[in-house]
């Protein structure tokens, strides 16, 4: 077997703003804390944005349980498990978030339990103490991996956190970013429902096995 015969297709999506609505917007909109509207859409350095965070939720006294159960009231965006489970019938899905693992069983319920890779908060008390990353970068990374073993990776991100996903993607769009990201990434193509999303990617030329 030539290694060309393993070429297989991944679909790496980022989670929140594409599948889920923001946790943090919900989170603000639930506390009535408007410094915590500010998203990696507005924010392009995520340690900073983190940091950030994490010092507004001790300041008003906001503990993990009480993020956990806004959470646990979100819907999953319209039409969003029809289009992820139209996709896991025809290619290999993983989810590539900065989310964290405290947050996402809500949603993995919703969604089907999907493959995610995303990172851990530390937690003191009740309380967020910090953040752990996996690694550097995490999803840019995670698509060389998956490169490395001969997949070819598509990408679909919203925020500046994924434009290193995209970039080291052998295909990538934006969904429903915000004007500022597009505008900042031009080649980069952008769609705006689900629909255009599938139609696109199934538009992506993927080499053919021989």
């Amino acid at each position: 077997m030539t290694e060309s015969a393993l070429v297989q297709r991944v679909i790496a999506l980022d989670m929140e703003g594409v599948l889920t609505p923001e946790i943090w917007i919900a989170v603000a909109e639930r506390t009535g804390i408007d410094e915590l509207r500010r998203t990696t859409r507005d924010e392009p350095d995520y340690d900073a944005l983190m940091r950030y965070r994490i010092d507004v939720l001790n300041a008003h006294g906001v503990s993990l349980e009480q993020i956990r159960a806004v959470i646990a009231e979100l819907p999953l965006l319209e039409g969003a498990r029809q289009f992820l489970d139209e996709l896991r019938q025809r290619w290999v899905v993983v989810l590539l978030s900065d989310t964290f693992e405290q947050f996402d069983d809500h949603f993995l319920d919703l969604m089907g339990y999907p493959h995610l890779l995303c990172h851990r908060l530390d937690v003191d008390g009740g309380r967020l103490a910090g953040w752990r990353r996996r690694v550097d970068d995490a999803k840019r990374r995670a698509v060389e991996a998956y490169r490395a073993l001969n997949y070819h990776v598509t990408a679909v991100g919203d925020s500046y956190n994924d434009l290193t996903m995209l970039r080291a993607a052998d295909a990538a769009t934006l969904f429903r970013c915000p004007q500022a990201v597009a505008d900042a990434n031009p080649d980069l193509p952008s769609a705006s429902t689900y629909s255009e999303l599938l139609h696109w990617i199934e538009s992506v030329q993927v080499p053919t096995a021989h």
